[in-house]
């Protein structure tokens, strides 16, 4: 039997204060600490990667101690060094430039979000287990998608942005692997992104007029979208579908915590 593949996890805990509309809502000073289910946020993502046989290791990006310390668990866990804190950049995209250059040797790298509240060792593992690996198939980054018909048909009110690609709708899960060291070459594409986001024209000649029409005119699917973004940005990427509706859905709003906290109540009331 082939020996499991394990990674090293990075969370990213940057922070908006009280005035992100989670922690507005949950009443707590930092969005990472909104409870889930009576669980902050941010613990919960933590407890999913500790019990998960894929993750190895678990670094937190955060530059607020005020989380680390709103977190006894936590707190406790990094004085006896089994998770390690790393200070954020601007944006996620320029922390998570940082963190694989500073984790260059820890590769493969799980990149997921405090906010990540339904994420579970299963989820994880499944995400980690079907990542393509080998010369033939090998990736250099991979994302995880979720179907909106997987996603809907089970949360018809979620509210997720998908994205139309050939006969379906895909939505994010955060969830990302860095694989190889070229990996970094997506993430410093990113930040570029980000860089140009108030200038869409400047987006636009960044990911190429070829695959922005192919977009509009219905005709990229998935697999061609990722050929086409391997193609602009120089290294391998691959999709990975989840199967689980609860993957995409992260807390971003409000709205996302209360149906956060309806999935908990039907998982407690299922297994007891």
């Amino acid at each position: 039997m082939a020996e499991r593949r394990t990674f090293t996890a990075l969370v990213l805990a940057g922070s908006r204060g009280a005035a992100d509309p989670v922690a507005s809502a949950a009443g707590v000073s930092h969005k990472a600490l909104a409870p889930v289910g009576g669980i902050p946020m941010l613990q919960r993502v933590l407890d999913a990667l500790s019990a998960s046989a894929s993750i190895r290791r678990i670094v937190v990006q955060t530059n607020d101690p005020a989380i680390v310390a709103g977190l006894p668990k936590l707190q406790r866990a990094v004085t006896m060094g089994e998770i390690e804190i790393l200070p954020t950049a601007a944006s996620p995209a320029q922390s998570v430039s940082a963190a694989i250059a500073r984790l260059s040797g820890d590769l493969p790298l799980l990149v997921t979000t405090a906010d990540h509240a339904l994420l579970t060792p299963e989820l994880v593992d499944d995400f980690c287990r079907r990542v393509p690996v080998g010369d033939k198939d090998g990736a250099d980054i991979a994302v995880a998608l979720a179907a909106g018909s997987t996603v809907l048909a089970k949360y018809p009110g979620a509210l997720r942005t998908f994205y139309k690609l050939g006969g379906e709708r895909y939505s994010g899960c955060n969830l990302f692997a860095l694989l190889t060291p070229q990996a970094k070459q997506a993430i410093d594409f990113w930040v570029a992104l980000e860089q140009h986001r108030k200038k869409p024209w400047r987006l636009i000649a960044a990911i190429g007029l070829r695959p922005l029409l192919l977009y509009l005119t219905g005709r990229l699917d998935l697999t061609r979208a990722m050929a086409e973004l391997s193609r602009i940005v120089g290294v391998q990427g691959e999709a990975v579908v989840m199967l689980q509706p609860e993957a995409p859905i992260d807390v971003d709003k409000p709205e996302d915590l209360v149906l956060a906290e309806k999935i908990l109540a039907g998982r407690s009331s299922s297994s007891s």
